[in-house]
């Protein structure tokens, strides 16, 4: 786990934007996956994003409760479509 911005890759840093740009990704995985609390993440993307893109990210997660797992209504459970088709064991299923 990387715990410092140094040791990220440019690849690393790409991906924790575009996580913290889903609406359903808590800071919570962030930081799971990349050790970054939730201030490091603000600072990554303040760093990275032009400004005008960083007031619209800024705007749209602040006050989010979907981007605080303990705030957030939605359950771990994915939605699934039922006319979705069943798979299991790597293997289409056949109705």
């Amino acid at each position: 786990m990387k715990s410092t911005r140094n040791e990220l890759s440019p690849a690393d840093i790409d991906r924790i934007i575009e996580m913290a740009w889903e609406d359903r990704t808590p800071f919570d995985a962030i930081e799971a996956q990349f050790g970054l609390a939730e201030a490091e993440v603000i600072t990554i993307m303040r760093q990275e994003l032009k400004p005008a893109s960083w007031r619209l990210w800024r705007a749209r997660v602040q006050g989010r409760s979907a981007k605080h797992r303990a705030l957030s209504a939605v359950d771990d459970h994915r939605f699934k479509s039922s006319r979705q088709r069943n798979i299991s064991l790597n293997k289409v299923t056949k109705r």
